[in-house]
């Protein structure tokens, strides 16, 4: 039978896993007859995978689940949804939370959850240790160094995993009282569209609401993100834009340097080279990922502006320009104790200048790899 109205999910993410449980536990405590589901995904390089399933007085049940293939996307497909469908069809809980396990990132959990119609995606939270938060955005161990892979070819970095954890949600938990202040900065300057509260309860109000996954996915994108500066004591983010296309020699030469100057880096480039692709950028800690986020708009006929997507048409209008249209430079980087003067002053030497405007590039050391 179907149930009368969709059963609430919250889910929990977290890759600090104590931090994780106490606000699970915080939520069954705060909302009476609801559940909580987790996926250990501890064993699941043999195909093992523990559902622990519990309520605020302790475990319900904890189900071995055989796993056909290694990977945690299986694991959500073939046993999280359907456990979740079950529990909504006997319609017994006010809200079931999913907490998630240490190195998986929420979007796709909230994305299948939000897409069954005996589901409604309540809320989805981040829990942070404010003790971990900075050593872990800046250090340089994968997931498989600390046995978290949850794929045999998983090549996530902590930082990663740590850093789309916290910018996904739209509520982050800080557990602890060590660098209080800084990690709550920190996330702020990751996820300025978060609610940041202390470990102290009051996490039931979310619940009454929906989660709404397209925003998310639309806010995250840096294809058309828009970055502001803002400074908190030792943590900052600065915001560089410029209208003028990058030289690849000399932009592929500072790459190292441009990367490793802050925690986080966001955005999206024009490389002189590549005149109608937008590329964007994705740096966490030292680490790199630039991919081809297709053609900018100027570079597209009419008809086939019309065919993108509303989110982007206006970020693209609001950059727009008479001579270069929507192509620009639009980064953000943020750090502690970022050396903003030394950072803008290597990413303006990487732009082409007036001598070079018209030359032909001779080397493209981004040849193969974009």
């Amino acid at each position: 039978m179907e149930p009368t109205t969709p059963m609430p999910v919250a889910v929990v993410c977290g890759l600090h896993r104590r931090a994780r449980g106490r606000t699970a536990d915080d939520l069954l405590e705060e909302v009476p007859g609801s559940l909580a589901v987790h996926h250990d995904l501890g064993g699941i390089g043999a195909g093992v995978v523990h559902r622990v399933t519990r309520d605020r007085w302790g475990t319900v049940d904890h189900d071995r689940v055989r796993a056909d293939h290694p990977c945690a996307s299986c694991a959500l497909r073939e046993d999280l949804v359907p456990a979740l469908v079950r529990l909504a069809e006997r319609g017994e809980h006010t809200l079931c939370v999913v907490e998630t396990w240490d190195g998986v990132e929420p979007r796709r959990i909230a994305e299948a959850v939000a897409a069954q119609d005996a589901l409604r995606l309540a809320t989805v939270v981040a829990a942070v240790d404010t003790e971990r938060l900075l050593p872990d955005l800046s250090g340089h161990d994968d997931l498989h160094d600390r046995g978290l892979g949850i794929a045999p070819e998983d090549g996530r970095t902590v930082a990663e995993v740590l850093s789309h954890q916290v910018e996904y949600p739209t509520a982050v938990v800080l557990h602890g009282s060590r660098h209080l202040d800084e990690a709550r900065a920190l996330v702020e300057h990751l996820n300025p569209a978060a609610a940041v509260v202390a470990a102290a309860g009051g996490l039931a109000d979310p619940t009454h609401g929906r989660f709404d996954t397209g925003a998310a996915a639309r806010r995250l994108d840096p294809a058309w993100a828009h970055y502001a500066e803002r400074a908190d004591g030792r943590v900052s983010t600065l915001t560089w834009t410029r209208r003028r296309p990058l030289h690849p020699v000399r932009l592929h030469e500072s790459l190292e340097r441009i990367v490793s100057s802050g925690l986080r880096g966001r955005g999206r480039i024009w490389l002189a080279n590549r005149p109608d692709t937008l590329l964007v950028w994705n740096a966490h800690n030292d680490a790199l990922l630039l991919e081809n986020g297709g053609p900018w708009l100027d570079a597209l006929p009419g008809a086939a502006v019309e065919m993108v997507c509303e989110t982007r048409r206006l970020s693209a209008l609001m950059d727009w320009d008479p001579v270069v249209g929507d192509r620009r430079q639009h980064l953000a980087f943020t750090g502690v104790d970022l050396d903003a003067e030394r950072l803008v002053a290597l990413l303006d030497s990487c732009l082409m200048n007036e001598d070079e405007a018209g030359l032909p590039l001779l080397s493209d050391p981004f040849a193969g790899a974009l």
